[in-house]
C-alpha cells in the first residue's frame, strides 16, 4: 500500500460482510491550518479517506458511526433501502477526487436518512468543502461551506453540546471561520465577536479564545483593505 495508507478489513454495520477500507498513517507532516481547522498535509490529502463505504452493500460513513452502535431503528431503515437499491461502490486503494466526493455524499444521505446531528451533519458537509478546497474548486466548496454554516448555525439554536466531539464555543467560532472563509466579513464578526466578547472563555478555554481574538483582527484587516480597494 502506499506510503501514507493502509488497507484494513472491517465489518459492515449495516449487511455484516467483512468489507476493505482504507486508514490513513498517524505520522503525517503538517504545513498549515485554515481558519476553519482544515489542515494542509504535505504531499498527500487524508481527507479523501475520512469516509468509509461497504464495498458490498453500499453503506458508508465515517469511522466512528461506522464502527460504533446504531439504534435498530436506523439500521433497519437503510437495510430496507438497501434492499431496494444496488449502491455499493467499487473498492480503491488510492482515492482520488471524485470518488471521495461519491463516499461523502453517500454518507451525508445516510446521515440525513437516519436523523443523525445537525452538528455531525454540518462536519460532514465542511469535511466535502475541505476536498474541493484541495483540489481548488472554489464554487462548489462556497456551496458546501454554505450549508455547513446553515446547520451549524441551526444544530446552535436546537441542540444541546457537546456535539460531534466539539464545545457550542467551538461551534460558534467555526461559523464566524466559514464566513471567513466565504468573504462574508459582516456574519463572519457577528459570530466571532460573541466570542471575544464573552468573558468566561478564557477560562473556558484559551487556545479558542487567542484562536478567535487573532481570527477578530484578520477580519478587521481584511475589511480594511476591501474599503481601501473600493476607493
Amino acid at each position: 500500500m502506499g506510503e501514507f495508507t493502509f488497507t484494513v478489513e472491517k465489518k459492515c454495520p449495516i449487511c455484516g460482510e467483512s468489507t476493505r477500507v482504507v486508514k490513513t498513517k498517524s505520522k503525517l507532516n503538517v504545513e498549515r491550518t485554515d481558519e476553519d481547522f482544515c489542515v494542509h498535509y504535505k504531499g498527500f490529502n487524508p481527507y479523501l479517506y475520512k469516509i468509509w463505504f461497504c464495498e458490498h452493500c453500499g453503506y458508508a460513513a465515517d469511522e466512528n458511526t461506522f464502527l460504533g452502535s446504531m439504534p435498530v431503528v436506523n439500521k433497519r431503515k437503510i437495510q430496507e433501502f438497501l434492499a431496494k437499491k444496488k449502491l455499493a461502490m467499487e473498492f480503491v486503494e488510492e482515492r482520488d477526487v471524485p470518488d471521495a466526493v461519491a463516499s461523502f455524499k453517500l454518507a451525508i444521505f445516510y446521515a440525513e436518512m437516519t436523523d443523525q446531528s445537525l452538528a455531525k451533519r454540518a462536519g460532514m458537509y465542511l469535511g466535502l468543502a475541505w476536498i474541493y478546497r484541495y483540489s481548488g474548486e472554489q464554487e462548489k466548496e462556497m456551496e458546501m461551506l454554505q450549508r455547513a454554516a446553515d446547520l451549524y448555525d441551526k444544530s446552535l439554536m436546537t441542540e444541546h453540546y457537546p456535539q460531534n466531539g466539539m464545545s457550542d464555543d467551538t461551534a460558534v467560532y467555526l461559523v464566524g471561520a466559514i464566513y471567513y472563509r466565504m468573504h462574508d466579513y459582516e456574519k463572519a464578526t457577528q459570530y466571532i465577536s460573541r466570542l471575544i466578547g464573552d468573558q468566561g472563555l478564557r477560562d473556558r478555554d484559551v487556545h479558542l479564545y487567542k484562536r478567535a481574538r487573532d481570527l477578530w483582527q484578520t477580519i478587521r484587516e481584511d475589511k480594511g483593505e476591501d474599503k481601501e480597494g473600493a476607493k
